[in-house]
């Protein structure tokens, strides 16, 4: 599984996410992947999986299928995001 975080840094929500990246880490043991919407990879990234809100956290199976999503704030509760990095 993987759990992709995108958004675009030195916004008013970039403090909000770094603390929720730091405590699900601090909780739960595990990295989540970073992504910034404006780089060639991530723009593509984006248009794949329809992103054009941010924050947004998307969660995809091993074989690139969209589990769930989470889109703008409030970003989902640690332990509801726990279950996909399991």
């Amino acid at each position: 599984m993987r759990i992709v975080v995108i958004y675009k840094d030195n916004n008013d929500y970039t403090s909000t996410v770094t603390d929720y990246l730091r405590d699900f880490k601090h909780q739960t043991g595990h990295d989540l992947e970073i992504l910034d919407p404006d780089t060639a990879n991530g723009t593509q990234f984006c248009q794949t999986y329809d992103i054009v809100e941010y924050p947004s956290i998307i969660a995809i199976s091993n074989d690139s299928i969209l589990q769930n999503s989470w889109r703008g704030l409030p970003l989902p509760t640690i332990s509801e995001l726990s279950y996909y990095v399991q």
